[in-house]
């Protein structure tokens, strides 16, 4: 028996361009009745990582594919399929990499494999909509003299970032701070470098701050005004909005907004023409406002969620999606008097003639810094298997 252990060091969240670095540990385990005739022998190792994508097929039509029996392979075979036994197609995969062969491990022995590989970074970001699904794994593949080969599945996130893609790395390193007292790779000095410009990028994007004002309004007049400071956002922070009903002619009952994501098949690939756009709401935010001057709100973006981004099959994007109530009547009609006793009381009319209506403010979602999103990730960074 083998303990095959795959742990990702920084966590399982990583940016497309950046080094995925995963550590592969095989161990034949110390037991009680073990002997020097306890060896294990494993005929080859390696691994692969690769992006499977699944549609729904009553929201999505993809044309016929030639490469959708890859993902069958007999139990005795020796070729190493990434995606066997997986759901939908494999759209991206990096070249297949040896650990190593003919590996012999003695009772209580380890060996430990590094695998390295640059993630793809005109790929989609990892997604799970109504419609499709974008799964990132690497999948190592290890296999006996004579036996089936086992298969372990680490599951990991991508964020995509637009505009690393463009971006050409100074050649002269001279000017970059270093030390000469350390060995760095350049796959590793690239990827840190990777990360840094991601981070100044999302920083001078999301740090912009403009006061936009909007009129709220409906067709019998002013209900009020909306205020917010900034459009752009990264995932994990929060939504902040004020409302101030004071210069409205219209009394506002109730408000209520939303924070949705816009999920639409792009038109040569749906069902059906026309088909209605999936929206899925991650917070929300109502309250009564009726003789209130000014209210806010403040809606957080969850690190799990997945900021706005676009294929060639599906969009996702974000927006604050605003319902009003207003009175149909004068503010002052709101309010009915009670008794005509020593205590006077003021109580709310019983029925009342209302009118709603709704807007939607487009904003846009960046990603985060990857480690900040692997805190809450639902992968695991350490995953095993026993062979």
């Amino acid at each position: 028996m083998i303990e095959v252990l795959a742990k990702l060091g920084r966590g399982p969240v990583f940016l497309a361009g950046e080094v995925l670095e995963c550590v592969i540990t095989f161990t034949n385990p110390l037991s009680a009745s073990s002997t020097s005739a306890s060896s294990e022998m494993l005929a080859w190792a390696s691994a692969q990582i690769h992006c499977q994508f699944h549609a729904s097929e009553n929201r999505v039509a993809l044309p016929p594919s030639d490469g959708s029996k890859h993902d069958v392979q007999a139990e005795n075979e020796t070729v190493f399929v990434p995606n066997r036994g997986e759901r939908g197609q494999c759209i991206l995969s990096t070249p297949p990499k040896i650990l190593f062969c003919d590996l012999r491990l003695d009772p209580g022995e380890s060996k430990s494999y590094s695998y390295c590989e640059t993630l793809p970074i005109d790929g989609p970001p990892s997604f799970r909509g109504q419609s499709v699904k974008y799964v990132y794994k690497l999948t190592i593949g290890c296999q006996r003299v004579n036996s089936p080969i086992k298969l372990l599945r680490v599951p990991f996130r991508v964020l995509v970032l637009h505009g690393l893609k463009d971006y050409q790395f100074p050649q002269d390193e001279a000017v970059a701070p270093s030390n000469p007292f350390l060995e760095e790779e350049d796959g590793l000095k690239k990827d840190s470098r990777l990360a840094d410009l991601a981070t100044e990028l999302l920083m001078v994007a999301t740090s912009r701050r403009s006061l936009h004002l909007y009129n709220i309004s409906n067709t019998r007049g002013k209900v009020g005004t909306f205020c917010i400071f900034k459009t752009v956002y990264k995932i994990g922070e929060d939504v902040i909005g004020t409302f101030n009903f004071s210069e409205g002619d219209i009394p506002c009952l109730q408000f209520s907004v939303s924070l949705q994501t816009e999920e639409s098949i792009q038109e040569e690939f749906q069902r059906r023409r026309g088909q209605p756009v999936s929206f899925s709401t991650h917070a929300r935010h109502q309250e009564a406002c009726l003789h209130t001057a000014q209210s806010s709100f403040s809606l957080p973006i969850p690190l799990s969620s997945t900021p706005g981004f676009t294929t060639n099959i599906v969009s996702l994007k974000w927006r604050l999606h605003f319902e009003f109530v207003t009175s149909g009547e004068s503010a002052g009609t709101c309010l009915v008097r009670g008794s005509q006793s020593e205590a006077v009381t003021w109580t709310g009319v019983e029925q009342i003639e209302v009118d709603t209506f709704s807007w939607d403010l487009p904003i846009k979602v960046l990603p985060t810094n990857p480690i900040l999103a692997s805190y809450v990730s639902q992968f695991s960074s350490t995953n095993s298997i026993t062979i």
